[in-house]
């Protein structure tokens, strides 16, 4: 029996029976546009973070307080020591290195922000006037808090879009006071940039001078500083400079941890790859209730098919030759569902994607083929037992309907 009758026998009986064909091509393509589908959004959510964060640079290094511990608790746990604070004084000392373009301290808080009987609550960064370069945003009006000593609370300020429109309305934000806490400031600026930024909702921040959010906030620590390399390959060396200098400051103890950027984008991408996977795992799921959708239908055809079995095994056909030619059928079945799955997938992550225009929903490379792979060898496995069985007919008991 040559491959083209095994072709065009199994196309035939499927034809025959088109209720059971499709209801298994279905069966197949809800599995394999599941994978698809959940696989292209996983994908399109980790390439979305990755490209917010590689979009601040590459060559930035993030100073926290403490250090980190790679096994159990650390020792201050159990005594109730903190760690040190992270202070002005260290973040001037890290400009000493030629390899340094840019740095900014940074204090964060909450606080009230309210003029002319209008109020809310606002995040409030602390920051000096290095802090919109290196986080590449931008102005829309005005201009960003003052160079200089940043040990001057200077009293001005910068606010976001919705800062402005619900506390100014229509008055014109642009040197009016704004009360921040129990501080009062003057709005030097407007800030341009729209929407979140790495989640930070950027029309709703009210940025200050460093030292007045340490007065605000009652603290003379930092939150974190933030470090600009002049290019990714000096990222290295700025980053065992500022190990160095803050173990010199702090009486020989390193309490600090350097993250740089570079380490964020491949943690969040691992994070994201693995959780692709596991989506994809779970959409797959749906082909293990396709296969076995699919030999409860074969048994059944099976059964039906007697006849016909007994006449192929009387006309000389082997077992394997009949085992051949139900398998045919499954597999046919299962690649059909499968291309059609993946028509549907693809359609599916489109169309999501017409709701989230910001997040590019881009299927891997990987998942078409291993959905449609896995959809054919689901579709084999399920239709072996169906296919020995119907192998192992007698054919006279066959042609007799026993």
């Amino acid at each position: 029996m040559r491959a083209r009758d095994v072709i065009h026998f199994s196309a035939g009986a499927l034809e025959e029976n088109r209720l059971r064909t499709f209801l298994m091509v279905v069966a197949m393509a809800t599995g394999v546009g599941a994978v698809v589908m959940l696989t292209s959004l996983g994908e399109g959510a980790r390439l979305y973070v990755v490209d917010r964060f590689a979009s601040l640079g590459t060559d930035l290094l993030f100073v926290v307080p403490g250090r980190a511990e790679t096994a159990g608790l650390a020792p201050q746990t159990f005594v109730g020591e903190t760690p040190r604070d992270l202070t002005l004084g260290d973040a001037a000392s890290l400009m000493h290195h030629p390899a340094v373009a840019a740095l900014a301290p940074i204090v964060v808080g909450e606080a009230l922000a309210s003029t002319r009987g209008r109020a809310r609550e606002v995040p409030v960064i602390g920051s000096t006037a290095e802090f919109l370069s290196i986080r590449r945003w931008e102005l829309s009006r005005g201009r960003f808090l003052p160079p200089g000593n940043p040990t001057r609370p200077r009293p001005v300020c910068v606010i976001g879009t919705k800062v402005e429109k619900e506390l100014f309305g229509a008055r014109p934000a642009l040197g009016a006071f704004l009360r921040v806490g129990d501080r009062r400031c003057r709005v030097i600026g407007i800030l341009g940039s729209r929407g979140r930024s790495i989640g930070v909702d950027v029309e709703e921040l009210v940025i200050v001078p460093v030292a007045l959010a340490q007065e605000l906030f009652n603290t003379s620590g930092l939150f974190r500083i933030v470090v600009e390399a002049r290019n990714r390959e000096s990222v290295p060396k700025v980053k065992e400079f500022i190990l160095e200098t803050i173990k010199k400051r702090h009486q020989g103890e390193l309490d600090v941890t350097v993250i740089t950027q570079d380490a964020v984008i491949s943690t969040f991408d691992r994070i994201f790859h693995a959780l692709t996977l596991a989506v994809a795992g779970i959409a797959a799921l749906s082909l293990l209730v396709a296969g076995i959708l699919t030999m409860n239908i074969m048994l059944i055809a099976v059964a039906r098919r007697r006849a016909e079995v007994g006449i192929l095994r009387a006309l000389g056909a082997t077992r394997l030759q009949v085992m051949v030619l139900f398998l045919a059928e499954a597999a046919m079945m299962s690649l059909g569902g499968g291309l059609l799955g993946l028509v549907a997938g693809k359609a599916g992550a489109l169309a999501i994607g017409e709701f989230y225009r910001e997040v590019s929903f881009k299927t891997p490379g990987w998942a078409p083929l291993a959905a449609i792979s896995v959809a054919v060898a689901t579709g084999l496995l399920f239709g072996a037992l169906p296919a020995k069985r119907a192998a192992g007919l007698d054919p006279v008991e066959a042609l007799s309907r026993r």
